[in-house]
């Protein structure tokens, strides 16, 4: 086989010029299927479909309907309840598009119906709360990940009614519990695994494509390997005492002093295959700039840290060349005036393929010093998981779509996730799974996952649309 960077740098065109705010260039999406997408979206983005609140049954009951509207039978549709953590339900959909007379395996097609807790009072508006404004459509889960959820659902219902007929099965396996648990995908992945086998995976949950803030094409990456999460605790105590006497020692102090520390450090760089495939197209893009410099620095020497820390310091970049752990969360004291007698950190990582989570906790706890005690969350172990192989006919698909909503400027690369999604329980299990949406931002202004008014851009998500419906036509046809 030839190497991840020669078979899809074969795909890169010449550098783009300026271009026109894609915000402005219309979608090639159907006027009545975009109304269709905009309601579903809509309906999806106002059920808030958070931890602990239950509401994740209800999505799937709506999408369940609208794939029965379309003439999926009853048959076909699954909703599997089941609960993320001790009392918190949530549930599973899976729905299968049966080919008439199958000539190949199926494709799994992967999402999340679930979102990250938003509160009222951060936002600028009711994260709750469908809104279209300034060429966005804005809410929690804008971007993470239901445009995903409604472009793999419209995409495959539009087919279907334009008398499209797959010559292999389509099964949509939709979680509710990625942003937490990951108990739906360890299902999916194993007991459930009669109803999601498939010859690989395609995921709604990460990919291409994005665009400079001058309207330039950057890339479409497609995602065949991610970084394993995993989350530690830095716990410090005291023997405590009166505020008005204080200690030379103290919990809050002695678990700032390692906070600090984990700021200031850098893991070791690593590359694989599909990073370095990764960083040698987008030197190519960046030419001889700062960044394209220390790009091609580090493809010259990997350990070299000083060119990592200057490719990691461009916003796009970040954990893109190395393990990297950051402090989430706090807790400490009892009372104001007690000295503390524990203090703890949250501290989440994403974890470099290949390195395992006990080799990150001791280097962890060599940082933080004997006084605080580092430890791994013991509820949620981290799924390691194998990069995916380059499969061409995936490569070949994404690449008809990206050209034909955003011409042949857009350069499809590879990339190793920094974020963890659902894919890696399937990879872990032997089934190749690539992360190839065609939603879109303006990057990085319109990276706003799990941040404070999520959007993503209208054009973006109706261009999804169109982008699942290209390359399952591509993947499924005869």
């Amino acid at each position: 086989m030839r190497p991840i960077a020669a078979i899809l740098l074969a795909c890169l065109a010449a550098p783009a010029l300026a271009a026109p705010s894609p915000l402005t260039v219309p979608s090639k999406l159907e006027p009545a299927w975009q109304a269709k997408t905009r309601a579903l979206f809509k309906q999806v983005i106002e059920i808030p479909t958070v931890h602990n609140r239950g509401e994740v049954p209800k999505m799937a009951a709506l999408l369940a309907d609208q794939l029965k509207a379309a003439g999926w039978s009853d048959a076909d549709i699954q909703i599997k309840p089941y609960e993320a953590l001790p009392g918190d339900k949530t549930a599973a959909l899976i729905a299968r598009w049966r080919a008439d007379k199958p000539t190949k395996k199926p494709i799994l097609i992967l999402g999340h119906m679930d979102v990250v807790e938003a509160k009222r009072s951060d936002w600028t508006f009711d994260p709750f709360v469908f809104r279209e404004e300034g060429g966005y459509f804005l809410g929690r889960g804008s971007s993470d990940m239901k445009n995903g959820i409604v472009a793999t659902t419209m995409a495959v219902i539009k087919l279907r009614e334009s008398g499209f007929k797959p010559d292999r099965d389509i099964i949509l396996f939709f979680t509710g519990d990625e942003e937490t648990m990951g108990n739906g995908a360890k299902l999916g992945a194993s007991e459930w695994r009669s109803l999601t086998d498939a010859e690989f995976g395609l995921n709604a949950d990460g990919g291409c494509a994005g665009y400079n803030r001058d309207g330039r094409p950057l890339n479409c990456a497609i995602s065949m390997a991610e970084k394993t999460f995993q989350t530690y605790f830095f716990t410090t105590h005291n023997p405590g005492g009166h505020s008005s006497r204080p200690r030379p020692d103290n919990a809050i102090y002695e678990l700032a002093d390692a906070l600090k520390a984990l700021q200031a450090h850098r893991f070791q760089p690593m590359m694989n295959e599909v990073s370095r495939a990764y960083f040698e197209a987008r030197a190519k893009q960046e030419g001889n700039n700062s960044l394209g410099n220390a790009i091609r620095a580090w493809l010259a020497n990997p350990n070299d840290g000083a060119a990592a820390d200057a490719v990691e310091a461009n916003d796009l970049e970040v954990g893109h060349t190395r393990t990297r752990c950051v402090a989430t969360m706090l807790e400490g004291g009892h009372a104001d005036n007690a000295l503390p007698q524990t203090a703890k950190a949250t501290v989440n990582c994403r974890i470099f393929p290949g390195v395992d989570t006990q080799t990150v906790q001791a280097e962890l706890q060599q940082l933080a010093g004997p006084k605080v005690q580092v430890t791994m969350d013991p509820s949620f172990l981290g799924q390691s998981s194998p990069a995916s192989p380059l499969r061409p006919d995936v490569v070949n698909a994404v690449t008809k779509a990206i050209t034909f909503i955003h011409g042949p400027k857009m350069e499809i690369i590879p990339i190793l996730a920094t974020g963890a999604s659902d894919g890696s329980f399937f990879r872990a299990k032997g089934m190749p799974v690539y992360d190839v949406d065609g939603s879109w931002g303006i990057s990085p202004d319109d990276e706003r996952a799990h941040g404070l008014d999520e959007r993503v851009p209208v054009r973006a998500m109706y261009d999804d649309v169109v982008h699942w419906e290209i390359v399952l036509k591509e993947l499924a046809g005869r």
